[in-house]
C-alpha cells in the first residue's frame, strides 16, 4: 500500500510518500480500507517531536480516519466486512490501510459521508468533552472561544451555540469571523486589530464570559483568563500558537474561577463508556443537524505534506481532509 511516512523529525516538508507491507488484521482488530484520513494540529506535533505522544521512527502519521471493513481478526465481535467506520488510531492513519483494534472502531451511520467522519471525531469530541463535561456548559452561559475558525474552534462554536449558549467567537481574520457568524456566532472579535480584553467587556456588557474555550494559548491567554466572570471556567486545550503561557495564580483566586485541563484523547482511553455515549450524542446532533462540521479542503495522500503545511501555517478553517 502508499502511505505518508516520517522518518526523521522534523517539519512536513521531510515527509514521503512510501510504497510499504499491507497491514494485517491480528487478534482483535479489524482492517480498514481508509477512505478518509481528518488532518489535526497534533498531525504537525507530533512529526516534529513536539507530541505528548512521541512514536518511535519510521512511522506513519495521521490520527483520525472512517473507511469500510476489509477484514476482521479472530475474535473479533460486532463488526464485519463491509461495514462503515471510524476510528481516533494516534498514528497511522495517512495510508491506504490501517488494521486497528476493534475497541477504537465506531461505526458510521449510513448517511454520514466518509469526508465528515474522518473529520468529525477528533474536532468534536474535543469540543464535546470540553464543553459539556469539562465546563458544565449550560444554556445561557456566555462563551468566548478563541481560535474560533478552526477545527476544534468551529466545534466548539456550534455545540455551543446547539446548547443554548450565547457564543463569542474570536480569530485573527475578518474572513475566518466571517464563517464563525455563519456558523451561529452571536458576536465575533479579531484580535489582531481589537484589544481583546475592551472586545470581551462589550460583548458581556462588562461582566466577562462564563467560560473561556483555548486552544490557542499564547499571547491571548493572560487577558482573556482576565475578562473571565465570576466563577468562570478557563478549558486549556491546547496551545496552537506555539507558546505555553504562564498565567499569575492570583487571578484565579480573584476571580473565584476554575482553570481547567482538557486532554481528550487520555479521557477517551481511560473512560471508554464515557466515550461512547459522548459519540452517540455526537452523531444524534448531526443526524438532527443541530451541527453541521465544515469539511473546507480535501487532499489526496501525495498532498499530505501540504495538508500539514497548511496546518502549520494556520491557513485552515473548519477540518481539512486527506482522501488516498
Amino acid at each position: 500500500m502508499r502511505a505518508i511516512v516520517c522518518e526523521t523529525w522534523g517539519g512536513p516538508e521531510t515527509l514521503h510518500i512510501r510504497d510499504v507491507a499491507d497491514p494485517v488484521a491480528k487478534q482483535g482488530e479489524i482492517l480498514i480500507r481508509v477512505h478518509a484520513a481528518g488532518v489535526n494540529f497534533p498531525d504537525v506535533l507530533i512529526i516534529q517531536k513536539k507530541y505528548q505522544v512521541q512514536p518511535d521512527l519510521p512511522f506513519i502519521p495521521g490520527a483520525e480516519i472512517a473507511g469500510e471493513i476489509e477484514a476482521v481478526g479472530e475474535g473479533v465481535t460486532g463488526f464485519k466486512v463491509g461495514d462503515r467506520v471510524s476510528a481516533l488510531c494516534s498514528i497511522g492513519g495517512f495510508a491506504e490501510k490501517i488494521a486497528l483494534n476493534a475497541h477504537l472502531c465506531i461505526p458510521i451511520p449510513q448517511h454520514i459521508p466518509y469526508e465528515i467522519a474522518a473529520g468529525f471525531i477528533l474536532a468534536f469530541g474535543t469540543a464535546h468533552h470540553a464543553l459539556i463535561d469539562r465546563g458544565d456548559l449550560k444554556s445561557g452561559d456566555t462563551v468566548l472561544i478563541l481560535g474560533a475558525a478552526g477545527g476544534v474552534g468551529l466545534a466548539a462554536v456550534e455545540i455551543a451555540r446547539a446548547r443554548g449558549a450565547k457564543v463569542i467567537a474570536a480569530a485573527s481574520t475578518d474572513a475566518k469571523l466571517a464563517i464563525c457568524r455563519e456558523r451561529g456566532a452571536d458576536a465575533t472579535i479579531n484580535y489582531t486589530t481589537e484589544d481583546l480584553r475592551e472586545a470581551i467587556r462589550t460583548h458581556t456588557e462588562g461582566r466577562g464570559p462564563d467560560i473561556v474555550f483555548d486552544p490557542v494559548g499564547g499571547r491571548y491567554a493572560e487577558p482573556a483568563f482576565r475578562s473571565i466572570a465570576w466563577r468562570g471556567r478557563y478549558l486549556v486545550i491546547g496551545f496552537a500558537d506555539g507558546d505555553i503561557p504562564r498565567l499569575p495564580l492570583n487571578l484565579p483566586l480573584l476571580k473565584g474561577a476554575s482553570l481547567v485541563g482538557v486532554f481528550w484523547g487520555e479521557f477517551a482511553r481511560r473512560e471508554p463508556k464515557n466515550q461512547i455515549a459522548m459519540m452517540q450524542d455526537l452523531f444524534e446532533m448531526l443526524a438532527a443537524e443541530t451541527i453541521r462540521p465544515l469539511i473546507s479542503k480535501t487532499y489526496p495522500l501525495d498532498q499530505a505534506p501540504q495538508a500539514l503545511a497548511d496546518m502549520a501555517a494556520r491557513k485552515v478553517t473548519g477540518k481539512i481532509v486527506i482522501t488516498p
